[in-house]
């Protein structure tokens, strides 16, 4: 199987120009916002309706809301609200990602030229980051994954 280049991006600690800039010089054709809640007040350009649009003008890029690649509500708080552990968020989202078998529910294509989008600035304790790798290990290494 070809691999498929997807890339991933964190809206944080960017401007706007930054942001869309980024994504039209990497050839980003889709965005799959994989927040849980895609209306985040952390940055204006990137709730739902307006990053959409301002995808579609900017850069021709067409904007998708996976929630069935973002964490449940639980696993969010206990990490962000409650300082959890980054080891055992992780491990509490591959759970995740396995019990929803989202190997299973995505083809590879489907992430052709695409772009993971979540609000962490750097993909380090992000999980666009984890969907990635999660989604290699099952298709074996299938995607070419580049960090915006």
């Amino acid at each position: 199987m070809p691999q498929v280049n997807v890339a991933t991006i964190g809206f944080t600690k960017s401007s706007a120009e930054n942001f869309f800039e980024r994504l039209v010089k990497a050839g980003v054709k889709k965005v799959v916002d994989v927040r849980l809640h895609n209306t985040s007040q952390l940055a204006g350009f990137a709730k739902a309706d307006d990053l959409a649009y301002f995808l579609k003008k900017i850069g021709g890029i067409q904007y998708v809301h996976q929630p069935l690649l973002a964490p449940t509500d639980p696993i969010l708080k206990a990490y962000k609200k409650e300082k959890g552990d980054w080891r055992a968020y992780e491990e509490r989202f591959l759970d995740l990602m396995a019990e929803r078998q989202i190997e299973k529910r995505f083809k590879p294509e489907t992430f052709d030229r695409a772009c993971l989008l979540c609000s962490e600035d750097k993909p380090h304790h992000c999980h666009r980051r984890l969907v990635c790798e999660y989604l290699n290990e099952k298709w074996d290494g299938a995607l070419e994954v580049k960090h915006l």
